[in-house]
């Protein structure tokens, strides 16, 4: 299996960094091709802009999406995006590595998301949830954060942690065709002790070590509905 490691964190000696490692090593050793874009140490450019293009289709007004897809048929994507993509086309698995930042992923990944999924490639048209471009792939969010697990679930203060990383499991990694697998959480990291940390580490690895046995998240399919998406009776 080929596996890409998106890695967000700025801090080298973090926990979220030590889980990137593990990650990396764990299926290193279990016969899988591994690479790592450590976004931070790439100094990776989050902006999505015109200098994303090294020639424009409309030279006098900006549409991003489809100047992406006019730049996929000319080559002309710059050259930063085209070694990602051809990372992410690469991939059997995507894991997004990273500290949540205010319910979501830090700007510069959130950036990677932006410049990375080229429309035309990863979706486009109605090549969208099961149809999408990415479709075949997995992606698996892990990540660290401060709070703890009580406050995240139904009834709890935060609501349930899938609502709140519904614009990344959903509206980007499901939308663009990715099966996207149940996220791994750190949980309370700045506060726990080494001990729990610890306990993390071996979670994960166990994780890991049954990756392609996990259950992934159900989300829509185009055959649900109509050529106008408009939702088709439930059979029955």
């Amino acid at each position: 299996m080929n596996v890409l490691i998106v890695h967000a964190h700025n801090e080298p000696r973090s926990f979220c960094t030590a889980l990137c490692r593990l990650a990396e090593q764990t299926l290193r050793e279990q016969g899988h091709a591994v690479k790592v874009s450590d976004l931070y140490g790439m100094n990776w450019n989050p902006v999505a802009s015109e200098a994303d293009f090294l020639e424009r289709c409309n030279p006098d007004y900006l549409v991003y999406a489809l100047e992406q897809r006019e730049a996929v048929t000319a080559q002309t994507l710059a050259a930063d995006i085209r070694e990602e993509l051809n990372k992410l086309l690469w991939a059997d698995l995507v894991i997004f590595n990273f500290p949540v930042y205010w319910f979501s992923v830090p700007a510069i990944l959130k950036g990677w998301f932006d410049r990375v999924l080229v429309s035309g490639i990863c979706y486009g048209g109605k090549r969208f949830y099961d149809q999408g471009g990415l479709a075949g792939k997995r992606a698996l969010l892990t990540l660290t954060l401060g709070g703890r697990d009580h406050m995240f679930g139904p009834g709890a203060i935060h609501g349930p942690l899938e609502d709140m990383l519904r614009p990344v499991l959903r509206g980007t990694l499901a939308y663009t065709g990715m099966t996207v697998l149940p996220p791994f959480v750190a949980w309370h990291v700045p506060y726990v002790s080494d001990d729990v940390r610890a306990g993390y580490l071996q979670a994960y690895q166990a994780r890991l070590a049954g990756i392609e046995q996990d259950t992934p998240l159900a989300f829509p399919r185009l055959d649900q509905f109509d050529s106008r998406l408009y939702p088709l009776p439930a059979e029955g």
